[in-house]
């Protein structure tokens, strides 16, 4: 059975001090996506063990379905209790990785060596390297055989630079994601308005730019695993 190592931050704050995490839709729509075709499912993080939800994500998303039901499920908490450290995982033993968003993977992940490292595998090793909002951001340092960025030349996507100044949050972080990318070298590509649901996938890089887009890169990923 193909198997999935879903990586979270393990960032609590924001460079201002706000409240963040991993972003609760953003794990719960492609986890269920995956799950119900019976994808083998393992998280990971920076620190291991219970990385931190962005609190804001759990009250704008109480009334959808799937991300009540993801805090509630036993088997995803015992997961979240069992999460690897990147350092411990053995990427032969996964046919994919994906990054959930939220404000924390620019700060951590972004320059994590570990994550770097082990990104770098997945990616070189023709694995499916995938990620979703802000999830990109973790793949920033990640390069290709050559050590060129995995996204220079390559079709991509992830939180635009108009949603980061529509949710006020320029300051929080280190970065801007979508100007990262095209620094990076890569074709940055967004929907027609903001908050559309945005997927693309070159090569064995898929990418989403926000939390409306998390449902297609789990249907993208399942695609790519049937291959």
């Amino acid at each position: 059975m193909p198997a999935v190592l879903f990586v979270f931050t393990s960032c609590n704050k924001t460079l201002t001090g706000n409240q963040t995490g991993w972003y609760l839709p953003e794990a719960a729509h492609p986890y269920y996506v995956l799950k119900n075709h019976g994808i083998t499912i393992d998280f990971a993080s920076p620190a291991g063990p219970n990385p931190p939800v962005d609190e804001g994500s759990v009250k704008a998303f109480a009334e959808d379905a799937q991300s009540t039901e993801f805090l509630d499920d036993e088997a995803v908490r015992e997961k979240f209790a069992a999460a690897k450290k990147l350092s411990e995982v053995d990427v032969a033993y996964y046919d994919g990785i994906f990054y959930v968003g939220g404000h924390g993977p620019v700060i951590d992940l972004a320059s994590d060596t570990a994550n770097i490292e082990l990104a770098s595998k997945f990616y070189r090793g023709g694995k499916i390297t995938s990620a979703v909002c802000h999830g990109p951001a973790a793949l920033v340092g990640v390069t290709d055989d050559n050590g060129r960025s995995i996204f220079a030349g390559k079709r991509v996507t992830g939180f635009s630079d108009a949603e980061e100044i529509e949710v006020g949050k320029v300051k929080d972080v280190p970065f801007l994601l979508e100007q990262r990318i095209k620094d990076l070298g890569g074709n940055y590509e967004k929907a027609a308005e903001p908050w559309g649901s945005k997927v693309v996938v070159d090569g064995n890089l898929i990418t989403g730019q926000n939390p409306n887009s998390a449902v297609g890169v789990g249907e993208k990923i399942l695609e790519a695993l049937s291959k």
